[in-house]
């Protein structure tokens, strides 16, 4: 069994209660799929679950690229983005930050075609209601399933184009859907994907946040998204 995790975070505490719930349901088989440690209380400690998880397909993602190439910060970024990053790079250290860096975008498995937003773009992604672009979007899919992350909505749908199956299973350690669970999902033997909710002590990992960068700003801004699993805070 496959377990998909996206948008960890840095949410060690979030990150635990998926892997026990994973598990638990009998996942042996792992796909990473990206913005694993920024914007989190625990960047380091997430990182070290992470790379504990084998067979693990890693994928990056738009965090592991800003961290490792800052100067591609967008100019429209969110004010907290900057300070995030620089926050994230001191956490983890340079060696960790290249190596996550270098992961590749896609990747395939059991016929389905792995990518942190969407297959031409790291931060261009799919929402849970169709979109003019989606057809931009799926262009050079030719899989039958498409799974990603990025916009932390957890969600399944068939697209009108060339009926490809989306897949988002939800972000761990940030969701932004008014449900504070971790979310994720699995992909069974018989193909079928199953969106599963973790509780856990959100508000525990909101004050870690607050703890580790008191009077930052940006901390408390990501430390209200943990709590309210609102991206509009």
């Amino acid at each position: 069994m496959l377990a998909l995790l996206y948008d960890v975070h840095g949410n060690a505490a979030a990150l635990d209660a998926v892997l026990a719930d994973a598990r638990a349901q009998g996942a042996d088989r792992w796909l990473l799929g990206g913005d694993y440690c920024l914007f989190g209380p625990e960047p380091e400690v997430a990182l070290e679950r992470l790379r504990a998880l084998s067979p693990a397909l890693w994928l990056r993602g738009n965090a592991e690229r800003w961290c490792a190439w800052p100067d591609d910060l967008p100019g429209d970024a969110h004010p907290i983005v900057p300070h995030g990053v620089a926050a994230c790079r001191d956490a983890l250290g340079t060696a960790a930050i290249d190596e996550l860096g270098a992961l590749p975008e896609q990747g395939l498995e059991d016929g389905t075609r792995f990518v942190h937003a969407s297959p031409v773009s790291d931060l261009r992604s799919f929402l849970p209601q169709p979109a003019d672009d989606e057809e931009e979007l799926l262009e050079d899919v030719t899989e039958p399933r498409l799974a990603f992350g990025h916009t932390h909505l957890p969600f399944r749908r068939i697209s009108m184009v060339r009926g490809i199956e989306l897949v988002n299973p939800g972000s761990v350690g940030m969701p932004f859907d008014r449900d504070p669970r971790a979310a994720y999902a699995l992909i069974g033997a018989d193909r079928r994907v199953e969106h599963r909710r973790i509780p856990y002590d959100h508000a525990a990992a909101a004050a870690r946040m607050r703890d580790r960068w008191p009077g930052a700003e940006w901390a408390d801004t990501v430390a209200r998204r943990i709590e309210l699993a609102r991206g509009d805070v």
